[in-house]
């Protein structure tokens, strides 16, 4: 592994790869060439081992119970909580939720901090490549309480707008925007945007699910006032993500599900709510999957955020230019060609072939990516597309993976007769 960020040759890749078991396998006598990390990410076998070892050997409950094995275990638990606020350099552990995931966490804000302080006619501001777990629940809220969405729109190349940005921000209470987009790959310039929001007098609410796991990550250089995003999609198990908050906000907002572990008293006229973090964690936590968010954390930082941002801006250079270099016009990867300002996620038109159909040639040879709408059905009405075939780079990939894809776009051609 790296000890130094300043450098990409101080990391070995091979050996990154090698700690990933499922991309030892073969199928058919082939390697899997895995390109589909913006959906999920591969684990590597530090967090399967990390988990085993806490089931089989510290498993308890935790908060509740007094006995030494309980008390280990709700260390464990908190040691995830701690790992997951350094890594984004949160003020405060405690300002860290664990969550189902990322969806759950924009949910949990729009209903509890939305629900309490949104009243018909005031404005959320939202933009057009949003995923739709940052649109539905504010829609749900619109149904519900009158709120007015506004949009941001974009540019030709598939970056925010920000010609308007003042206007569709005057008197809006909340910006809810992502910080990378799950179809362009573009990355948004989230300090600015916060910032501007704040300038407004709105809130600034951060979908940073397809951010975290490829950069550094420094919340409050942003100065956001929420940030949500996933455990899955950064090497950790699914079932957990975080939403970090401003401790004034979530000190003031209502609990989002009642039950146990959130109480502080309960009497047969009312409760109390526990203090934050507990306050929005009830009933029995995902304690395994914390202990794997952890290690997912130490992982991700044994090689260095940097490095790993730098290894995939060399690798989606290498992308886009063989894919573009082979096919031309005959392919249309959608978002900025600039790679200083997007992530590894290729989404792509390949001739006039539908993308599920290239998705499942491309599965012939072992190439795994995702066709459909990528949950940003918006985005796609903007594109004149109802799918597209979406290959995601990570750090475990190499460009080895890259002309895999490009070789078994060929198989695509011969059989749909291009």
């Amino acid at each position: 592994m790296s000890t130094d960020t300043a450098s990409n040759t101080t990391t070995d890749w091979s050996a990154v790869r090698a700690d990933f078991p499922v991309l030892q396998r073969e199928i058919d006598g082939a390697p899997i060439v895995y390109l589909d990390s913006g959906n999920t990410s591969q684990k590597p076998r530090q967090v399967i081992d990390a988990m085993d070892e806490f089931l089989r050997n510290e498993y308890a409950p935790i908060n509740r119970s007094a006995y030494r094995l309980a008390a280990a275990a709700t260390d464990r638990y908190e040691g995830g909580r701690s790992a997951v606020a350094r890594l984004v350099n949160a003020p405060h552990a405690d300002e860290v939720v664990f969550t189902k995931n990322a969806t759950e966490a924009l949910n949990l804000i729009a209903s509890s901090w939305g629900g309490t302080n949104l009243s018909a006619g005031d404005a959320v501001v939202l933009t057009h490549m949003e995923h739709h777990a940052n649109i539905v629940p504010w829609q749900m809220l619109a149904e519900r309480a009158g709120v007015e969405i506004r949009w941001v729109p974009l540019t030709d190349d598939g970056q925010l707008d920000l010609t308007d940005l003042d206007n569709l921000l005057d008197g809006a209470k909340a910006f809810s925007f992502t910080a990378m987009s799950n179809v362009l790959g573009t990355i948004t310039p989230v300090a600015e945007l916060c910032r501007r929001a704040h300038d407004a007098g709105a809130l600034a609410i951060v979908d940073a699910c397809q951010y975290v796991p490829h950069n550094v990550t420094d919340i409050q250089a942003w100065d956001a006032d929420f940030v949500a995003f996933s455990s899955h999609k950064m090497c950790g198990p699914s079932g957990i993500g975080a939403l970090w908050g401003r401790m004034e906000l979530l000190d003031a907002m209502p609990p989002y599900i009642g039950g146990g572990n959130m109480i502080a008293d309960v009497k047969l006229d009312g409760f109390t709510t526990a203090p934050v973090p507990a306050k929005f964690e009830a009933g029995t936590p995902p304690i395994v999957e914390a202990v794997g968010f952890g290690a997912a954390v130490e992982y991700l930082e044994s090689i260095g955020m940097a490095e790993i941002r730098r290894h995939e801006m060399d690798l989606t250079r290498y992308a886009l230019d063989t894919l573009t270099e082979r096919y031309g016009d005959e392919i249309t990867i959608h978002g900025p060609d600039n790679v200083e300002v997007r992530g590894g996620v290729l989404s792509f038109a390949f001739r006039d072939i539908h993308p599920h159909d290239v998705s499942q040639v491309l599965d012939e040879r072992n190439v795994c990516v995702r066709a459909g709408h990528h949950c940003a059905k918006p985005l796609m009405r903007l594109l004149g597309a109802n799918a597209t075939a979406r290959a995601s780079l990570y750090l475990y990939n190499d460009r080895s993976d890259v002309d895999a894809l490009a070789d078994a776009l060929d198989g695509a051609t011969d059989i749909f007769g291009f």
